[in-house]
């Protein structure tokens, strides 16, 4: 019987280091465990969009979720970064550490599959607009066929944004973190692991991020506490997310940082935010 998957995806954010996720990494590989790696890279994908003289433009929907307004010439600017440059980097890592590494688009064999927008509905200025030409989305279905052929094959794949769209069949920007999740559902995943350069949902973002006291070291889902109070910016995507996938079965969503040894084994350990839902929360659902 094949070992369980976890879902690990790291973010792409100035500071963030990738060395201890990837010594990691490569060391649970060789004992056998599975994982499946997803990365982002705005950090980057804005620095390369300022110099080719597009800058990045960030909205906000009616619903207070911050995104990338994603025209064509975006696109092609995320992909060439997400795709290219982040991407082969992460696999190079691999390599160089003995893990043989494959690395992906969700647009490759159709694997992250979903809907475009076309459209944003956005607060501005403090007045609602729609915003068209947007070439992102949201996933509909991942298509594992591919991935479980690498996994048996005792291949790493590497998974970056963008996805496709099932009518069109364009690229589209899909949230990386809500990607991880879909991921996570589609194996059941055995946890989702969400790395960035902060320790945890914090209750002060501009406190101290070294005071124990400052973290949420958890998120029961099923409580009446509203998962969202203490989110801010992009953190309210991966809370986001980590509800998609406890709902879709993932039995536990870990918010932790990246940038500390062993930052898998930590997260697992206690380190970080844990999001679930109880189980007695659970049993009551099902009657």
């Amino acid at each position: 019987m094949a070992s369980p998957v976890y879902v690990v995806k790291v973010g792409g954010s100035a500071g963030i280091r990738d060395d201890e996720l990837l010594d990691e990494l490569a060391a649970r590989h060789a004992n056998g465990e599975r994982f499946l790696l997803v990365h982002g890279g705005s950090d980057e994908t804005n620095e390369v969009a300022r110099q080719l003289g597009h800058p990045p433009r960030f909205v906000t929907s009616v619903s207070g979720f911050e995104s990338r307004y994603t025209d064509r010439k975006t696109l092609e600017i995320f992909s060439m970064v997400y795709c290219g440059r982040r991407n082969k980097s992460l696999v190079e890592g691999l390599q160089q550490r003995g893990v043989n590494a494959v690395g992906l688009s969700g647009a490759d064999g159709r694997i992250f599959e979903g809907e475009m927008k076309g459209a944003l509905k956005i607060i501005e200025g403090g007045k609602k607009k729609v915003l068209r030409g947007d070439y992102s989305g949201k996933i509909t279905r991942v298509h594992t066929e591919l991935l479980e052929l690498l996994l048996e094959g005792g291949f790493f794949p590497v998974l970056t944004p963008p996805a496709i769209d099932r009518e069109s069949s364009c690229m589209m920007n899909v949230d990386g973190d809500r990607a991880a999740a879909e991921l996570a559902k589609a194996f059941s995943a055995r946890a989702l692991i969400i790395l960035s350069t902060v320790p945890g949902l914090l209750r002060d973002l501009d406190g101290d991020h070294s005071d124990p006291t400052n973290l949420i070291s958890s998120i029961d889902l099923s409580s009446a506490e509203d998962p969202y109070s203490a989110a801010e910016g992009r953190m309210k995507k991966k809370i986001m997310g980590a509800q998609e996938a406890i709902d879709g079965g993932v039995e536990k969503v870990i918010l932790s940082t990246a940038n500390r040894p062993n930052p898998i084994r930590s997260a697992l350990e206690g380190a970080g935010t844990t999001i679930f839902r109880s189980a007695v929360a659970a049993e009551e659902s099902r009657i």
